[in-house]
């Protein structure tokens, strides 16, 4: 299959893709760059069309039948980077149920995490310090955003998300240890440790966690730093407190 004009009416239902609305609606997203097509095939995400710059659609033989050839115009068109990628690809959203949470044993809870970069890195780093799932609790940006997608550098497939909107759906945590990241805590990580299975909650940089999941908590937890640092980035705090808590556990 060859597509060559922009006004492709496939053309036209992939670029919509690029707003949140129709990635709610369809359940489809799209992955950009050849790394992040090979890891998400690799993972087996469904992948629905694949539009391809003609010259390398031989690199992409795996794909079969869901390669599209086409060109520069194209690409640059359904692409949300400034340098089109050579390959940009249709694919299906995961959803988890919450019940995988019960299997868990190290679980990461995001409170109305907005930032799209924030997002993606936290999703690599639970990754890579051993959590189990990734809890997005309230108001969170869309896990199916182009950057958040890219920020995560293809670590979106090898962690369950769940997405978990009321109070009372965190009942499923009633028997983990539940520790909350406050800057003004009480004790400090390099004097923590918890049992298992441990919720972990992050709230966002501007207003941190709510009272609610504060007084749901057991403990609070801070990192000790300079007297003339006021804070640190949340994915970077995120890191810091997952690797004292879940990769030295």
């Amino acid at each position: 299959m060859e597509i060559t004009s922009v006004n492709n009416e496939l053309v036209k239902e992939t670029v919509k893709l690029q707003q949140k609305k129709y990635r709610d609606k369809t359940h489809k997203f799209l992955l950009e760059g050849e790394k992040s097509v090979k890891e998400a095939f690799d993972a087996g995400v469904v992948i629905e069309k694949a539009f391809v710059l003609s010259e390398k659609a031989q690199n992409y033989s795996f794909l079969s039948d869901k390669i599209v050839q086409t060109n520069e115009a194209v690409l640059k068109k359904i692409s949300t980077t400034d340098t089109p990628p050579e390959i940009v690809a249709i694919a299906t959203q995961r959803v988890y149920d919450k019940k995988v949470l019960s299997d868990c044993k190290k679980v990461v809870l995001l409170e109305n995490i907005r930032d799209l970069g924030n997002l993606g890195t936290i999703l690599r780093t639970s990754v890579a310090f051993g959590a189990d799932a990734v809890v997005l609790y309230g108001d969170c940006a869309d896990l199916y955003n182009p950057k958040c997608v890219r920020s995560s550098v293809g670590n979106l497939w090898k962690i369950p998300v769940v997405h978990l909107k009321e109070f009372s759906e965190l009942s499923v945590f009633n028997n983990f240890s539940k520790v909350a990241t406050l800057p003004r805590a009480q004790k400090y990580l390099k004097d923590f440790t918890v049992s298992l299975p441990c919720l972990v909650m992050f709230g966002s940089e501007a207003d941190g966690l709510s009272d609610e999941l504060i007084q749901f908590s057991d403990g609070a937890v801070k990192i000790e730093m300079a007297e003339n640092v006021e804070s640190l980035n949340l994915s970077v705090s995120c890191a810091v407190v997952l690797y004292k808590l879940f990769c030295l556990q």
